[in-house]
This record gives structure tokens, sequence and C-alpha cells, in this order.
């Protein structure tokens, strides 16, 4: 009865802190539950969470094993390991934490989500694909997920598709910079390079700080620019090529036009470079970016 009591004092206000996104806060109320009530895996678990929403990933791993250690089907603790170790690209431990939270919780669909960005990874699109479609059968409007299909499609050379999954995902959310950021891939393998830059310009309103966003940002600049379009329009056509024909096709090219393709490299990485240029002047003026 006293431990109910205090977690009845404790949770609801850790949860509104989390929900208020007052971190730093959240995760000194969840160290006062803890000094109270050290066995309990669920304020293990939560302070791992706590720890993966403030990029502390290594404190995360070891809150979470506690909550495993404590209750080693604790749901939570198993979400938040297995978060962390996507993170880190911990790959191998990632598999087997991944089957321990899917055989605990069958019904998350986070885990489908990625597991699909694993195989996206790896190349191994149409098993991203099916992991994904899994995902939607258990939360069938979730634009992140919606997105990431996008981009599996696009992925797989299915342009109409793409498009139409792109759509849907921007009829289910607007405030996502992650939706933005899949939705700006998708574009982007699709050869769709004005979307593409929409999409990212859009991600990066939304959370200007995020690095990987930025930098993604400025190099759908760089495609703004014609010229590189037309030097790009061979590796689009490469997208479409399977291996073996990009290999073929490499081969007969060295042969027959050798002094071409070495122009063409030339003039590639001469509009590669010029462009960023033109990018950073554009968006950092004449100084060195920091």
């Amino acid at each position: 009865m006293i431990e109910r009591d205090h977690s009845q004092h404790y949770y609801p206000r850790i949860y509104q802190l989390m929900e208020w996104k007052r971190y730093e806060e959240a995760q000194k109320e969840v160290m006062n539950l803890l000094r109270e009530l050290p066995e309990d895996p669920e304020a293990h678990a939560i302070a791992g969470q706590i720890c993966l929403r403030l990029n502390k990933r290594d404190e995360a791993l070891h809150w979470s094993q506690e909550a495993i250690r404590l209750d080693p089907d604790n749901a939570l603790g198993w979400f938040v390991r297995t978060c962390a170790l996507y993170e880190a690209e911990k790959w191998r431990a990632l598999d087997e934490s991944l089957e321990n939270a899917q055989r605990i919780d069958p019904y998350e669909p986070f885990y489908y989500f990625l597991r699909a960005n694993i195989c996206n990874q790896k190349n191994h699109f149409n098993e991203a694909r099916d992991h994904l479609l899994k995902g939607l059968q258990i939360s069938p409007h979730n634009a992140l997920y919606l997105a990431t299909l996008s981009y599996t499609e696009a992925l797989l050379n299915h342009v109409n598709e793409s498009r139409a999954l792109a759509r849907e995902a921007l009829r289910q959310e607007v405030e996502s910079d992650q939706v933005y950021l899949y939705l700006g891939w998708a574009a982007e393998r699709r050869s769709d390079y004005d979307d593409q830059l929409l999409m990212l310009k859009n991600a990066i309103q939304l959370d200007p700080d995020n690095k990987q966003i930025r930098e993604e940002y400025l190099e759908a600049l760089q495609k703004g620019y014609k010229v590189y379009r037309i030097l790009l329009a061979p590796t689009n056509l490469l997208k479409r090529m399977k291996p073996w024909q990009i290999f073929l096709s490499w081969m007969v090219a060295a042969l027959l036009f050798r002094p071409l393709i070495i122009l063409f490299i030339v003039l590639y990485i001469l509009t590669h470079w010029s462009t960023k240029l033109l990018v950073h002047v554009k968006v950092f003026g004449w100084t060195r970016r920091r």
C-alpha cells in the first residue's frame, strides 16, 4: 500500500513533465522516486526513457538494463533498450533486443518501423516494405510510417506509389520534422528535387538545430542549380538499374567512351564543389560555418 501511494504521488507528475518536455525536472522526480522505491522496475525504465529524450544513450541503456533485471518482461524497459541500441548503431545487440521486445509487446508498431529502417540500410527493400505494412496494420494513420513507406517504395522505383503515400502522410501530419525528412528522402530518390527542397525546408523550420536535417537541406539547395541537376541525370538513371546492369554499362562505357567519362567526372566534381560553395555563401555568407 505504501509503495502504491508513492507511485501515485510521483508518476502523474513525471508523465506531465515529460509531456511538457521538461526532461531535467522529470529526471529529478524519477530520481526521488528511485530513492524511495529502489526496486521499482517501472521507475528504472522511465529513468531510461528520460535519458533517451536527453540524448544520453549510455545512461538510457543502464537504466533500461536495471528495469529488465528487476522485471525481465518489463515492456518499457525493453522499448528504451531497443531504441538506445538503434541510435547507438549496435546492430548485433539490437537484433536480440528487438526479438525480446516484440515477444513481450507484439503490438508495438514502432518495432516494425525500426526493422524497416535496418532493412533499408541493408538494401532489403521488399523486406522493409513488409515490416512497414505490418506496422501500419496496427497504426494505419501513422504519418511517420507512411512517409517511411513512401521512401521505401521510391527505393523500389515505385514512383506513383511513393507519391501517393507521401500525400497520405501529409494528410495525417504536417507538424513533424521526421515525417518531412523521410518525405524529402523519398522525393530525392524519385528525382523530385523541388519537392525534396520543400519537404526539407519544412523540416528545418520545425527543428532548426537538427544537424542531419540541416545537412540534408543544404544538399537539397545545391540540387536547385540546373547545371548540377543535368549532371545528376546519369545518376538518376543508375538508380533504376540493377547491379549487374550498372556494372555492364560502366564496362561498355569505359571501353567505348573513356575520354567522355573522364570529362564528365571532371565536370561533375567542379560543379559539385562550385554549387556547394554557392549554397554556403547564400546561407552563411563569406564566413566559415559554425
